[in-house]
Order: structure tokens, then sequence, then C-alpha cells
């Protein structure tokens, strides 16, 4: 049995099939596209036999030519509405479906003025990009954040990689400091050797956490020295990066080596920092093995380390050479810590709003075999709010969504009382109290409540001391601390001026 075609989906002027080609070309195969395979078939352009014959006529041929083409395997790209056939999306069960994304606006700069049948309308242009996304979004098993021949040139390995394991789904990273893959799926840390990264006589040196091996997790075969990090976010402080650096140095190694970090958000921070800073900087591999680094802290290049005074004061932002995520390192977690990762899936969902709030906010009693599903999609959604804004001047402020309170109940609390994603918790109740969502707040509550999350602040905790807290946030300058608030689902701003009485009467409110 053959190996499984790559084929290219999205829509149109998604860049599918220069995609095609590039991956092609790096991975030693040919590229077909069924639009040219139509032309030639129909002995005219596809505009002039499409108003010819009729778009229903259109759709019989390519159907026919789209099963033929992926039948005979190789790189197949595909017309934006090739996908839309229920015999078609039944095929494409059995092949690496990759969706090329591309904006709707950027779709319409290229396809206005040009012979394309279905873009001479502009509302009705729009209308269709919104029918098909949901579509290209079920069948998609790799996401490419852009078509056209530079991404899908780097990301070809990794898709060839995954070509014939099922089991395993691809999304992509970019940012204008680099690209790389977030592979997800069980064994996903074998792609390490198979993918070739890193590159040929490059060593990896682990950092990873006693407590993510002992609970199953497993690093990839042929580490050069093995170095640990004990999570907690007590232990991601400078002390600990200078320890593991002096550790890094004692074991040699060079700037052509690179890390492989093994365990949840504060090994993955802490070792990203070290990298960033190790010989002024080495290569990362996060492997997270808890709920909150993957779908959060793994992804986007921050790193860094606490202060007494604040959370997140030293750091540096240093994008992984791959994030490579296996949902089954979850089922040996504490039911707590699974828990505080629901936190971070909230707020992704609040962010991205429309079927990953509705997928979230119907969870009941949320445990992995529920919050699994969501993963990749929470990976995406900050996958493209980085992309926009890698460095935090605009749009990717919008994660820091129930963080502002949340860093200040960890910092007022010594980094000792709450889990990380247990604090997030507390701020996204805030922060929804602060947006004026009072019905969303108390779902959100209700949701909190069903994970054992917390909804009210230990009486213990001095309101004073995480109000004060708040005005040391890292985001905060000249013109002060904007807050993140949520007009709805899918609709968040960044950059709200918050009054002091309010923000007191929200912690207040905290303490129940």
């Amino acid at each position: 049995m053959g190996s499984a075609a790559i084929v290219l989906i999205g829509f149109m002027a998604a860049g599918k099939t220069r995609a095609a080609n590039s991956i092609a070309r790096r991975i030693g195969e040919t590229a077909v596209d069924t639009d040219a395979l139509l032309t030639e078939r129909f002995g005219e352009p596809i505009p002039s036999y499409f108003e010819r014959e009729g778009e229903a006529a259109f759709r019989a041929a390519e159907e026919e030519v789209v099963l033929e083409a992926i039948a005979r395997g190789g790189v197949v790209s595909l017309g934006g509405g090739a996908v839309v056939p229920e015999r078609v999306q039944e095929v494409l069960a059995g092949q690496l479906t990759v969706w090329c994304r591309v904006r709707e606006s950027v779709a319409w700069e290229r396809s206005k003025g040009t012979a394309r049948p279905l873009a001479r309308d502009r509302e009705a242009f729009k209308a269709l990009f919104e029918e098909r996304e949901p579509v290209y979004r079920r069948l998609a098993r790799a996401v490419l954040p852009r078509g056209g021949d530079e991404t899908p040139w780097l990301a070809a390995p990794w898709l060839a990689a995954i070509r014939d394991r099922p089991e395993l789904r691809m999304a992509w990273g970019r940012s204008s400091s680099g690209e790389y893959p977030v592979a997800i799926g069980p064994g996903a840390a074998s792609l390490l050797e198979s993918a070739g990264v890193p590159a040929a006589g490059v060593r990896c040196f682990s950092i990873s956490d006693p407590a993510a091996l002992a609970g199953g997790a497993r690093l990839p075969a042929g580490m050069s020295g093995a170095l640990e990090a004990p999570g907690g976010e007590q232990e991601k402080t400078l002390a600990a990066a200078e320890r593991l650096l002096s550790e890094l140095a004692v074991a040699g190694v060079r700037r052509d080596d690179a890390i492989v970090a093994l365990g949840g958000g504060v090994v993955g921070d802490l070792a990203g920092f070290c990298a960033a800073v190790y010989q002024r900087g080495i290569p990362v591999i996060q492997i997270p093995t808890t709920l909150v680094a993957q779908v959060d802290s793994s992804l986007g290049g921050k790193t860094g380390v606490d202060l007494p005074a604040a959370k997140n004061y030293v750091g540096a932002y240093h994008q992984p050479s791959a994030v490579l995520t296996d949902p089954g390192s979850l089922a040996g977690l504490p039911p707590e810590e699974l828990a505080a990762g629901l936190a971070e899936v909230v707020k992704t969902a609040l962010i991205a709003g429309g079927d990953l709030w509705e997928r979230t906010r119907a969870l009941r009693s949320p445990g992995l075999a529920e919050i699994e599903p969501l993963i990749f999609d929470c990976v995406e959604t900050k996958l493209a709010v980085v992309a926009e804004d890698e460095r935090d001047g605009g749009r990717r402020a919008v994660l820091n969504l129930g963080h502002t309170v949340g860093h200040a109940i960890e910092t007022a609390t010594g980094y000792g009382r709450y889990r990380h994603g247990e604090a997030v918790a507390l701020g996204l109740l805030a922060a929804l109290r602060l947006s004026d969502q009072g019905e969303l707040r108390a779902e959100v509550a209700e949701l909190f409540a069903s994970a054992s999350l917390p909804t009210t602040l230990d009486p213990a905790v001095d309101s004073d001391e995480v109000i004060a807290a708040t005005g040391l946030d890292k985001k905060r300058n000249a013109a002060g601390l904007g807050f993140v608030l949520v007009r709805a689902p899918g609709s968040v701003e960044h950059g709200c001026v918050v009054a002091p009485e309010a923000l007191e009467a929200v912690v207040g409110e905290l303490r129940g």
C-alpha cells in the first residue's frame, strides 16, 4: 500500500498550487494541480467553461478529476470548492489534508479583477469564504498559516513525517523571528529524528521535570546529556536558571547544540530562557506535558523567570525549533493539575469565540477525554495571534486575558498558594466582571466549579497586596496598565483603562 497523498486545500487565492510545488520539490515527488488538469480536459480556461456550461457541470467534472488525482497519490492541490462533495470528503479522510489558510481580505485583494467567476461580488465572496472555512477546518489534519513557497518548503519534512501517521496532526507557528511545527498526537516526540530536526550532527541536551518522567512522559532517543528542573512556580527563579546554565557549561554544550525541554510551563519557560541566553542563543525543542503548557506556554516564544516582586520580569523572546505535544502525557497528571489547564482553554476559547467557545462552554465535569479534542484548536488560535504580533506590540496582548489579576494573585501569595491556572481562573472571573459581563461570568464560574477550580479567593489573601501587585504587571507602560476585557466571546479588547475603584470592587468580590 502506498503512502497517503498530501492534499492542499483552502480558499481561492490561498497559494495552494505554489505550496504543492514547493512541498513536492522538497520531498522529491511530483505535484499535480487539479485546476490545471481540468483546463487540459476542457481544452479551454476554467472561467470560459464555467460561464458556458454552468457551475453544476463544472463541479461534476471537478469531482471526477479530483478523485482520480488523489487516487494517484503524490502532492495534489485542489480548487477552493473541490472539497464540498461528500465523496471527496470521504476520500480525503484517508489522506494528509493540508489547509493553506488565507484571510478573507487578502483572498479578495488577490482575486478581484481576475477571471475567477466567483470573485466578482464582494459580499457574495465574503459569504462563500465564511461558508467554506468550517469545511476546511474540519477536513484538515495539518494547517499552514499561508501557502506560497517559503513556509510549505520549511514544513515539507514534517508533513512527510506525519503523512502515514493519521494519529498525528500539525499546526505551524510563524512569526517575524522564526517558523516551527507544532505536532500533536501519540508519540509526537518521535518525529524529531524522522523530520531531520535538529540537523545531523547536532547534539541534544534535555532539561526535564523528574515528575513528568515519573508520570510516563518520555524523551526522544539519543540525548547527549540530561539535566533536571523541578516544576512548580517557586522553582522558576534566576537562581534555578544560573544553576542550569552552569550545568550546560560543565556538560560542554556548544552553540550548535540544542536543548529539549520536557515538562510543564515552568520547565518550558526556564529551559527556553536558558536556551535564549546561553552563548547568546541555542535552539530549544519543547515537549510540553501539562495542559497549560500544551495549549499556551510552550507556544509563541516567551521565556523567562519570576522575581519576588513580580511574575515573568526576566525573560526573552526565543521561538522554539519545534513543539512536540502528546496529549497522552496528560493522563498521568493529578486531576487538579489538569483542571488548572482548563483555565487557559477557557481563556483561549473566549478570545476565539465561534465553534471553539461553543464546544468549551458545553464541557461538563471536564476530564481529559472531553478536553483533549480542544487542544489543537487552542494551539491554532494562539499561533494565529502570535503571527500578527510576536512581541506584544498590539494584538498579542489579548492573550493576557485574566492574567493581570491572575499574576497579581500569584505574586501576592509568593507563587505558592495557587497553581498558575488556578490564579488565571480567578483572574478571568475578575476580567469578566470588569467587562460588565455578569451572565458570561456566571457561566464561566459554573464551568470552573465543575472542574473544582477556585471561584473565590482564599480569605487569607490580602486584597490590598493583590491590587498593589497589579500595578507591577510587566505590560504597564508610561500610559499606565491596560486591561484585557471581553465584549463578547470572540470580541476581546486590550489596553482598556480600569478605574481603581472598579478594580478594588472586583478583587473584593473574589473574596466572596
